[in-house]
């Protein structure tokens, strides 16, 4: 990929880099989007897929950098030596966004892809409140599993598997208090991920907490095609149910 889709830019925010999407004709509302990226922390506007959702759906973007993070409430040092990821964006990026963008929540949802979508998952089962509306891409829910496997990062921000576990978005829900509009899908040949969305649908499901997901559609696998695929409905869901939370009466 050597081209950028739309009108991106770049602004450092509290010493880390964050890009930044602008629509042509922005939601009158100032609806916008606090994307998480994964691993492969590349230039969300290097996808022409989604960017087209966020321009026809009028969503402004902002998508911070934080390395290996895992979006957590953990000391990443490749990230920051002093400040979780968690914590920067509850911290630095949402008052940023209100500052330069008149937006704060419930006119910001949450969106991510891999290690972005068990983040946004997470984030949002703790502060369900702020952060009402997500949707998540193949979300890598149970990422234990890469402690097991020797993954440097996390050994350092985990004291073993079984913390990492106690950490992970499913064991965030609270049965009373969970965000109203979350979605999340999972392609049934991702081998790697799709027994830990399947067991965050079931738990919800037993919970009675509302929700949609999609673990039936394949294009891809954990690819970029099956993002790609994914984005209409992803972007779709979320500018709906922005506008639901708008018209909401409390």
């Amino acid at each position: 990929m050597t081209a950028q889709f739309g009108n991106w830019t770049s602004e450092i925010v509290a010493g880390h880099r964050c890009d930044l999407f602008e629509p042509d004709r922005p939601s009158e509302h100032g609806f916008t989007v606090l994307y998480l990226h994964g691993l492969q922390a590349g230039r969300l506007g290097y996808h022409e897929p989604i960017v087209e959702q966020f321009e026809r759906h009028g969503l402004r973007v902002i998508s911070p950098k934080a390395e290996h993070s895992w979006w957590a409430d953990r000391i990443c040092t490749r990230f920051d030596p002093d400040i979780s990821a968690e914590r920067y964006l509850l911290e630095h990026v949402l008052p940023f966004v209100e500052s330069h963008w008149d937006c704060k929540p419930p006119q910001l949802a949450l969106m991510g892809a891999s290690m972005g979508g068990q983040g946004v998952l997470r984030l949002a089962y703790k502060h369900p409140n702020l952060f009402p509306v997500l949707a998540a891409i193949f979300p890598s829910i149970d990422f234990q599993i890469r402690i097991e496997e020797g993954d440097p990062v996390l050994s350092q921000m985990y004291r073993d598997a079984e913390d990492a576990r106690q950490d992970t978005a499913t064991l965030h829900i609270h049965p009373l208090n969970w965000p109203r509009h979350q979605w999340f899908c999972c392609d049934p040949v991702d081998y790697r991920w799709h027994n830990s969305a399947d067991r965050l649908r079931m738990k919800l499901y037993s919970l009675g907490v509302p929700h949609e997901c999609d673990l039936e559609t394949s294009a891809g696998g954990h690819s970029w095609a099956y993002f790609g695929h994914m984005a209409e409905a992803a972007v779709g869901f979320v500018a709906e149910r922005l506008e639901q939370e708008r018209l909401r009466v409390v």
